[in-house]
């Protein structure tokens, strides 16, 4: 049976003894576990996703004692809003990955334990990793790519269906849209009269005007969000945008991986390792070697692979790195990871010290 909270009368009220709070996180609600620092579980309980909620949650964790840490689930989604309030009161927030299948198998699965296991993965030590901030500029890069990405792939698909709806029809109308590029075809196609449909042709002209509205309006969508992107690294990391091969869309998703606190990641080597660009050891007897981590933010890899291949075209120095690691006897493909990670030891120096340096000229 799930645990419920103890009485009242029946709580550790000393504000000398430290808690440590666990919560298992849902939609609409979430459910919490208080621990003693030796592990002896004091409660669990329900709230509901409101800020009342929120306050009755902390409220409630406190009437135990000292609350300095809290493991919450999934602070990037659901557990994000929880997590935002729980750091602005002061508490360190870890994010707890969701319990293993085995244990799961072997004690069952309920809300109360998953709350209880995330509790006691901030007690044994092994949720170390600070939950991502998500209060400042970077939640805001987010969200401007997010909207950026669903509105660059609506537009293709658009574009997709204009072009499938001018194959099948008519040749005179076909005909007189051919071998036009792209703007050139939108522009055409908005521009085309279309009356009420009454016939195949009519359907067809109304459908690539409709379609071609879409796509002036999502590509205008686009433009306004890169320009608030860019907006936004310049105001928070401009010495992002200065990096050789770094643009906006490579900023921002190096940015959002490291998030709003970057200070949680301790070394150059954690934001390697985030990126999935560290190599990890696989060695074995006598045969020594390091395999390619599949792991990490693929979004920020790829970023630091685009970065890569744009060095690698315009800058020399990059170049000659490549053809030293190719003598050495590396693949390209290695010689280009080994790129990834010296360029993610440049990104996080420069995370950490966002602003510009300063001019000889300025700074006397």
């Amino acid at each position: 049976m799930p645990q419920t909270s103890p009485a009242p009368s029946e709580r550790a009220t000393d504000e000398r003894i430290e808690v440590i709070v666990g919560v298992d996180t849902h939609k609409d609600f979430h459910v919490a576990a208080v621990i003693t620092a030796l592990g002896a579980l004091l409660g669990t309980k329900r709230f509901p996703t409101t800020v009342a909620g929120y306050l009755d949650l902390l409220e409630w964790a406190r009437s135990f004692g000292r609350v300095h840490r809290a493991g919450v689930e999934c602070t990037g989604s659901y557990g994000a809003a929880l997590a935002r309030h729980l750091s602005a009161s002061g508490i360190e927030v870890l994010e707890v990955n969701q319990p293993d299948k085995a244990a799961r198998r072997r004690r069952g699965k309920t809300d109360a334990l998953d709350a209880e296991a995330a509790a006691r993965a901030v007690l044994s030590g092994s949720a170390t990793a600070v939950a991502k901030a998500g209060d400042g500029p970077v939640e805001m890069l987010r969200l401007f790519r997010l909207a950026k990405t669903s509105a660059i792939k609506s537009r293709s698909q658009a574009i997709n269906q204009l072009k499938a709806v001018l194959v099948a029809t008519e040749p005179e109308l076909r005909d007189s849209l051919t071998g036009l590029s792209n703007p050139k075809l939108i522009r055409r196609c908005a521009a085309l009269e279309a009356g009420s449909p009454t016939s195949i042709t009519s359907a067809a002209v109304y459908t690539l005007r409709l379609l071609a509205q879409r796509i002036s309006q999502l590509t205008q969508e686009i433009v306004d969000l890169e320009t608030q992107i860019t907006a936004a690294i310049s105001a928070h990391a401009p010495g992002l945008l200065d990096a050789y091969g770094v643009g906006p869309d490579t900023a921002s998703a190096l940015l959002i991986t490291a998030g709003d606190n970057p200070e949680r990641l301790g070394t150059e080597a954690s934001f390697a390792a985030l990126c999935g660009v560290s190599p990890i050891e696989a060695s074995s007897g006598k045969v020594q070697r390091h395999r390619l981590n599949r792991g990490g933010d693929r979004q920020a890899n790829s970023a630091l692979h685009t970065i890569v291949l744009a060095r690698l075209r315009w800058d020399p120095r990059t170049r000659d790195y490549l053809e030293r690691r190719i003598a050495d006897g590396k693949t390209r493909r290695e010689a280009i990871r080994c790129l990834k990670r010296y360029i993610a030891r440049d990104i996080y120096r420069i995370i950490r010290n966002p602003q510009r340096p300063k001019t000889a000229a300025s700074a006397a």
